[in-house]
């Protein structure tokens, strides 16, 4: 599958806000959003006036970039999210936290979300005793996540947890880090998600 393999402050840059796609690295003094808040490319030092589509493309681009997910993946989701009952922009945003790779990388198993998806692909995750190796996955309520390898590979990922340590894990998840075991308590909420997302502005783009 298609991937962008560029600079991920670049993207940071863009978006003009820090998306941590490299998760503890991105507080760093080094990082490039820090040391040049401006968008990147040769006029990326002058300043525009977004338009309303401006504004709503920025917002989805900048979601898509915070999950990891290409156009074709994040139209799937919004499709979901506006043929289910409910508010459409957050259901999407549950839709894009169940995913797999998102639940690794909120619970500290894992640095950032390139790395939580590397660790769900080599098949180190089992979900209700059953391997899964999509990153997509959808997880469920009372579903039950244990990372199971070598032990030479658990003192990798406990060494992820201790420099993640900092990082509140969500309510809607309970975390055994000794066991490495996740355990969906219930479904992400609106209130759940502490990233500022303006999802409405991404519902009026796909309603056009």
């Amino acid at each position: 599958m298609a991937r962008y393999t560029g600079p991920s402050c670049r993207l940071c840059r863009r978006e003009g806000t820090k998306l941590f796609l490299k998760g503890v690295r991105c507080n760093a003094d080094k990082c490039a959003m820090t040391r040049r808040a401006y968008s990147p490319g040769q006029h990326g030092n002058t300043r525009k006036k977004l338009s309303n589509y401006g504004l709503q493309l920025r917002e989805k681009q900048k979601v898509k970039r915070m999950y990891g997910v290409l156009e074709k993946q994040f139209r799937r989701y919004f499709s979901i999210a506006s043929r289910a009952k409910g508010v459409t922009g957050e259901l999407l945003l549950q839709q894009l936290e169940r995913r797999l790779d998102n639940v690794v990388f909120r619970c500290g198993f894992a640095v950032s979300l390139t790395q939580a998806r590397q660790i769900v692909r080599h098949a180190m995750i089992y979900v209700n005793n059953k391997r899964v190796n999509i990153p997509s996955y959808c997880v469920d309520k009372e579903e039950i996540i244990v990372i199971k390898n070598k032990e030479k590979i658990k003192k990798y990922l406990k060494a992820n947890i201790e420099m993640s340590k900092d990082r509140s894990i969500p309510d809607w998840l309970k975390v055994n880090t000794d066991k490495l075991e996740i355990m969906i308590q219930r479904l992400p909420e609106r209130n759940d998600i502490v990233i500022p997302i303006k999802e409405q502005l991404i519902v009026e783009l796909y309603s056009k």
